[in-house]
């Protein structure tokens, strides 16, 4: 097992302390011994730790994250399409699946404490998984631009929330300069965990979809996942692989913009939209998300807020899944692109992260008097 940069291929020991390659100041990336494909492994268990023999470490620290629902949805007026929800997550998002791996990595090598920027789900799951394995959590926000509910939860879990006068980017760039453990996606054994949804849809579905969906934010997700489903392929699991489509929100769409060639560098400076989750202008793994599209045949792509916030009332109202904004931007494409075959769309995170949103559209209520003629009336 050892890290291999994304840009110039050097390699690294595994127990080496990095984030960037030191020649090039690329990202890095986990690689497991080929021989590790090529045994016949007996998963045992549910969850991300199910795929134990294909991850760094043993389950030092869990909250029973992974093995969340694959919902097929035939009532949305597009093709029927597989909802993978994120949500059914110990701390309601996908981050739950990286960071089991990223804290257990941490408390391999000794870290006491670790730390993050946040659009706010990885704050709430970092400060869990933090306080399960009893180190102090750092978490950076940018100042009010984050769902309540994340904070609270991070706040709730013990860890040291700091909120930076400036955007996420502002909060990333800070939270490299310290000390801490990192546990951000630019952590290569955070990754690993998130690799396993490839895992559990392969295994549900008995194949690899034709075709995965996601939102993107700082894009760590469609990459760690297209490895996911490429390790499955290479243990002889599966023999074809998804075409990966990243969604991106209109005002906060540096990928998208940088895959279409409209940009050199992929950044937005000043990211807005609805979907905090992904309000991000300068995603860290974005040379890792394009190689993934490019790779994989997909690609990126954009919509608005209010294509977003209609696909979310849409979800719930048909099929009874409450997903947060960000989490309803892959619908929101397909409503607007049909994609042939089988399609999984993956919800990053459950609405409750973001209630307000739907609050903000000041919901009527009808106040009776409590007796049933007033009732039967308004019914």
């Amino acid at each position: 097992m050892k890290l291999s940069c994304t840009g110039c291929g050097r390699t690294y020991p595994a127990r080496i302390i990095l984030y960037r390659c030191p020649e090039c100041d690329a990202l890095l990336e986990l690689i497991h011994p080929e021989k590790t494909f090529s045994r016949k492994h007996a998963w045992k268990g549910t969850g991300v730790w199910r795929y134990a023999p294909l991850l760094p470490t043993k389950p030092l620290v869990t909250l029973g994250e992974g093995n969340t629902g694959l919902h097929l949805c035939e009532n949305l007026g597009i093709p029927p399409v597989h909802v993978k929800h994120e949500g059914e997550n110990p701390t309601g998002s996908f981050k739950d699946r990286g960071m089991t791996v990223g804290i257990a990595w941490a408390k391999k090598l000794g870290a006491t404490t670790v730390a993050c920027a946040s659009t706010g789900n990885t704050a709430a799951s970092l400060a869990a998984y933090a306080a399960r394995a009893r180190m102090r959590a750092i978490v950076l926000i940018p100042s009010g631009n984050v769902a309540m509910g994340k904070i609270a939860q991070a706040l709730v879990h013990g860890a040291k929330v700091i909120q930076v006068d400036g955007n996420f980017d502002d909060a990333m760039r800070l939270v490299q300069q310290t000390d801490a453990y990192l546990l951000n996606s630019i952590n290569p054994f955070r990754l690993e965990g998130q690799k396993t949804l490839a895992f559990e849809v392969c295994e549900a579905l008995g194949r690899a979809p034709d075709t995965l969906v996601l939102p993107m934010g700082n894009a760590g997700n469609i990459s760690a996942i297209w490895k996911g489903f490429k390790e499955w392929k290479a243990a002889g699991l599966i023999s074809k692989l998804p075409k990966m489509i990243g969604v991106q929100a209109a005002g906060a769409n540096p990928i998208v913009r940088t895959l279409r060639g409209r940009k050199k560098s992929c950044r937005v400076s000043r990211p807005e939209t609805v979907a905090t989750a992904i309000r991000i202008g300068a995603p860290i793994n974005w040379t890792k998300a394009i190689a993934a599209i490019r790779e994989s045949g997909g690609d990126a792509v954009t919509v608005t807020d209010r294509e977003i916030l209609s696909a979310q009332k849409l979800l719930a109202e048909k099929e009874g899944l409450f997903v947060e904004p960000a989490s309803a931007a892959p619908i929101a494409h397909l409503r607007k692109k049909k994609r042939r075959g089988l399609v999984v769309c993956v919800a990053t995170g459950h609405g409750l992260k973001d209630p307000e949103v739907i609050l903000r559209g000041k919901p009527k209520f009808v106040t009776i008097r409590p007796d049933l003629k007033s009732l039967q009336r308004v019914l």
